[in-house]
């Protein structure tokens, strides 16, 4: 693990810890906490995507620019491409990570399960900033059925 992934790791772990402090002080507003750490995400990915894709040409569909989310995106950040994405064709895409590096130090048991929107928020915006700055406007939510994989759906709005 390099300097830069260990600093990444760090980070997020802070911004977890600060949004989990400010949600206990106010217990009543988890849902804006949420929102705090996936504000931060997509900042942070609209910028990321702008100087990865500073010398690329403009993707030629929906479908390319998702598929490079999952392959150069991912790996510059997660240092390894997405490991499934499944599509409808109709603007439905599903990311799936089998070993999510935020949650690969967390035990994999059941009652973790609660804590994991803590650590998923933050790629939730990294993802819905990427694609804004890309020219997609998008919903993404996620999941975690079982540590420490996890499921980003991106519903991409049409106008």
């Amino acid at each position: 693990m390099t300097e830069i992934d260990v600093l990444v790791e760090l980070l997020h772990s802070e911004l977890v810890c600060y949004v989990a402090n400010i949600e206990n002080k106010d217990s009543a507003n988890k849902q804006g906490n949420l929102s705090t750490l996936e504000y931060f995400g997509f900042s942070t990915g609209y910028r990321i995507v702008e100087r990865l894709t500073k010398e690329w040409p403009r993707f030629k569909d929906e479908l390319d620019t998702v598929k490079y989310i999952c392959t150069d995106f991912w790996s510059s950040i997660y240092k390894k491409p997405i490991d499934n994405l499944r599509t409808n064709h109709q603007g439905v895409y599903v990311l799936q990570d089998n070993s999510f590096r935020f949650m690969n130090k967390i035990s994999t048991g059941i009652q973790f399960l609660d804590v994991a929107p803590m650590y998923i928020a933050f790629t939730s915006g990294l993802l819905r900033g990427a694609l804004a700055n890309l020219g997609i406007k998008c919903q993404v939510t996620a999941e975690v059925q079982t540590m420490p994989t996890c499921k980003f759906h991106i519903q991409v709005q049409r106008t």
